[in-house]
């Protein structure tokens, strides 16, 4: 009986991808076309998008938005040009699965997103289940659900480490660009005195030089993540040689500061921070 089960299981595994290809027969066609878009859509090509998507689309996006056509289109074509230095995403698909049904079929992939930033990679990735119609001979996607996955916590906390510690590397530096880069629209900083500064505040103080630091360390740094949101806590020792409306520090100083940070579109930003003199 056991030979018989083992030959019955050896025959089964066997004809697995035999059956696959029975039940899927446009499986290369479909396969092509999602690696096709893929590549487009790292390009923001239009095009490609025109040529995925059918007119009566459902997509839900991991965040919960549902969109159409129309909005997808919409958000394609006004998506400013890319710049040089600009972070760059390339997009491929891993375990797709395919099932049909005659005129309907059904692909299912993990999305792996991996972007350039800064001589940094970082890779994001998703589970995607897409329902396809073949009409006039030509399949298109109705239905789309896109789910994120989670990502170990020690490799996230390193990214928010690092992020922080570009907001400080920045400061120091006077690196104005860069902290651009790493500073949320929203963000606001509330100093001990109870006094607040925004984004743009913060940038232009820095950009004219009316703060400089001439030492800028950290210690006792600590990360917790929440989900997409993530609180930073330490201590800062610095040094001013410009202080808007003040004279430089005469000796190094020390306070304690908590930053908060989001993650957006896989890009870690600062919201929000306080700082506090021991």
């Amino acid at each position: 009986m056991r030979r018989i089960l083992s030959t019955i299981f050896l025959l089964l595994v066997s004809t697995a991808p035999v059956l696959a290809q029975a039940q899927a027969p446009d499986a290369a066609a479909l396969k092509g076309l999602l690696n096709e878009f893929l590549a487009g859509a790292g390009r923001n090509d239009p095009s490609v998008h025109e040529r995925f998507w059918a007119e009566d689309l459902i997509y839900t996006g991991s965040t919960g938005r549902r969109v159409g056509k129309a909005d997808i289109m919409r958000d394609v074509r006004s998506a400013p040009a890319p710049k040089p230095g600009d972070p760059k995403t390339a997009y491929s698909a891993e375990d797709v699965r395919i099932q049909q049904y005659g005129d309907t079929a059904i692909v299912a992939f993990r999305l792996v997103g991996t972007t350039t930033r800064g001589g940094a990679t970082e890779v994001s990735k998703f589970l995607n289940t897409g329902t396809f119609l073949r009409r006039g001979g030509r399949w298109q996607a109705v239905s789309w659900q896109a789910t994120r996955l989670p990502r170990p916590e020690e490799e996230v906390r390193k990214e928010v480490a690092a992020a922080e510690a570009g907001f400080q590397q920045a400061m120091l530096a006077g690196d104005v660009k860069r902290l651009e880069s790493l500073l949320d629209e929203t963000f606001v900083r509330t100093f001990r005195d109870g006094s607040r500064q925004t984004r743009r505040e913060a940038l232009e103080e820095l950009g004219s030089g009316r703060l400089k630091f001439t030492r800028l360390e950290t210690s006792g740094v600590t990360v917790d993540v929440y989900g997409d949101a993530a609180v930073v806590r330490g201590k800062s020792l610095r040094q001013r040689s410009a202080v808007p409306g003040a004279e430089a520090d005469a000796a190094p100083f020390e306070f304690f500061y908590t930053m908060t940070l989001v993650n957006k579109g896989g890009v870690w930003k600062a919201v929000a921070m306080h700082s506090s003199h021991p």
